[in-house]
């Protein structure tokens, strides 16, 4: 995956950027890694707010769509409308410095509704696993 560049499959920039690197991508799930930076959203200079775990999640989630947008010779398109079906936080927060591993894979889907279920890790301990619901705002 080293050759996957994640900025050409996923629109987020700068401080919105929290995705590191792809550890493995398929059609209906990705496995992704992000380390926790001082410039991300809810941070207050020593850690996050587990609520940011949403976006990882989704992010991680928008990697397997811009990956397969891609692989078909598609550009990025106009974006999803999420939602959040569940989340369960198992942290009050979440140290500065802290390797996060993503999992997320495909759940349910149907023509341009789909629900992603995610699960994140520091090591062996589960932060988080959130559930979302997508709806896609373009066909193309």
């Amino acid at each position: 995956m080293a050759d996957l560049n994640i900025e050409d499959i996923i629109p987020h920039r700068d401080r919105m950027s929290l995705l590191g690197e792809i550890i493995d991508i398929t059609p209906e799930s990705a496995v992704t890694t992000a380390t926790v930076e001082r410039d991300w959203p809810l941070c207050d200079g020593q850690s996050v707010s587990p609520v940011i775990l949403i976006e990882v999640v989704a992010q991680s989630a928008a990697a397997v769509e811009g990956w397969k947008r891609k692989k078909a010779g598609k550009s990025g398109g106009k974006g999803w409308l999420v939602g959040i079906k569940s989340a369960r936080f198992n942290v009050p927060a979440i140290a500065v410095g802290n390797k996060l591993v993503t999992s997320v894979g495909s759940a349910y889907s149907f023509d341009n509704y789909g629900v992603v279920e995610g699960t994140v890790k520091c090591g062996d301990e589960i932060l988080a696993v959130i559930v979302l619901q997508a709806l896609r705002m373009n066909d193309d």
